[in-house]
């Protein structure tokens, strides 16, 4: 009988393969405001927001998120999940997925006891490896504008059974040079959202873009 975990693991990986993008919200953010933001994404189309553990009162926000969204509607994770610790603590207060900026094997192991997925960060060949040698199939290219769509595409020349997610520095101009470089999705922070001042419309506008852009390249 297949758990109920393995289930969230596998609908997490196939929403975020299916929408290709992932919203990142980082920051300080009042617990209205941050519902604001994430129908303004909902709006545009995007439907998987990331809130990272660096921001204030995150655990909070990241429950508060999954009582306003159902998951057919957004799927709520956390990023910047560095330690096992916080990862439990994350998944206890609602992620239905984990993000980090480093590779972190307990977490990797702990992840999938739980049952969720946690996509850690990698940056060479070698720790990409090391992450799927340790049980993860989907890896964070981080810090990715470093490089550009070019080592994105060198790395999964020797490496096509590993998806990977670019983030850092990812917006319209290159989004589609991600895709046909062969991410399995992208990390989208501050080219969506850059702070808690920022009109809500514009917000829905360039997530609207960068959908766009995405699902362009994606049918062409």
């Amino acid at each position: 009988m297949i758990s109920q975990s393995l289930i969230q693991h596998d609908l997490s990986r196939e929403t975020i393969r299916e929408n290709g993008l992932v919203a990142i919200l980082r920051g300080d953010f009042s617990p209205d405001r941050t519902i604001q933001i994430a129908q303004a994404l909902q709006n545009s189309g995007i439907k998987i927001l990331e809130v990272t553990l660096n921001s204030s009162g995150a655990l909070h926000l990241i429950g508060l998120l999954r009582k306003k969204f159902p998951e057919q509607s957004m799927l709520i994770g956390a990023g910047t999940v560095r330690s096992e610790i916080q990862l439990k603590e994350a998944v206890q207060a609602g992620a239905a997925f984990t993000v980090a900026p480093n590779c972190d094997e307990r977490s990797i192991s702990t992840a999938i006891e739980l049952g969720i997925l946690h996509v850690p960060g990698v940056f060479t060949p070698t720790e990409a490896v090391r992450a799927v040698s340790a049980g993860s199939r989907v890896v964070k290219l981080f810090p990715v504008d470093q490089l550009g769509p070019s080592y994105l595409k060198a790395l999964r020349a020797p490496l096509d059974n590993i998806d990977f997610i670019p983030t850092g520095g990812v917006d319209t101009h290159n989004i589609a040079d991600y895709f046909h470089a062969g991410a399995f999705a992208v990390g989208i922070g501050s080219a969506l959202v850059t702070g808690a001042n920022q009109k809500l419309r514009e917000i829905e506008q360039r997530g609207s873009a960068l959908v766009r852009s995405w699902r362009t390249a994606r049918d062409a």
